[in-house]
């Protein structure tokens, strides 16, 4: 993976999403994790428009829990902090928002 967006706030959005824009019509090959608040993003239509760019997006399984929302709900796939240890390592660069 070139690039991994890590979104840890509901704040990220206004800067993610140019990102991930940016990184798509680049055709670049990317990936984002989603943690702590930063999973409320997934409410925003625009936001997921943004993600299917990615070559792969995950949500912080514990994250959407304690936001509240059943597993059933989350609009991407939901993982363990593991899975965003194992998509860090696999980036070459990494943005921390």
């Amino acid at each position: 993976m070139d690039v991994m967006l890590h979104v840890t706030s509901r704040d990220s959005g206004k800067i993610a999403m140019p990102i991930m824009r940016a990184l798509k019509r680049s055709n670049a090959n990317w990936g984002c994790f989603l943690t702590n608040d930063g999973v409320e993003l997934l409410d925003n239509k625009d936001f997921i428009v943004a993600l299917s760019g990615s070559t792969q997006s995950m949500a912080c399984e514990y994250s959407w829990e304690k936001s509240g929302r059943s597993l059933e709900d989350c609009p991407i796939a939901r993982g363990s902090q593991t899975f965003n240890s194992t998509m860090m390592g696999s980036a070459s660069r990494l943005i921390s928002l």
